[in-house]
């Protein structure tokens, strides 16, 4: 897989803000990817040194309209930490 097939998008979420200080970045990324694919995929595309991937897996919501049911799509979420030395990922331009 290409690196930017592997991350899909970063979450932007007030949680997610706040862990930016602590170098940590969440990104939705795609459900077949592992760790060391993600990690390199970040290396990659921002130019960061990578310390360590956490990988979450959610299940997808059951969901009814009227008579009709069924599953949303399921995803993959990954926090991923940089190292003390690493540049800044920068989502906003200020």
């Amino acid at each position: 897989m290409d690196a930017r097939e592997i991350i899909k998008r970063p979450v932007i979420t007030e949680r997610s803000s706040d862990l930016m200080g602590e170098k940590k970045y969440t990104f939705e990324v795609d459900t077949r990817a592992n760790k060391t694919q993600v990690k390199d995929a970040i290396q990659e595309i921002f130019g960061v040194d990578v310390e360590k991937v956490n990988i979450m897996n959610y299940k997808g919501k059951y969901k009814r309209v009227g008579r009709y049911a069924g599953f949303t799509n399921k995803r993959r979420k990954a926090i991923v930490t940089l190292t003390e030395d690493s540049k800044e990922i920068e989502f906003f331009e200020v």
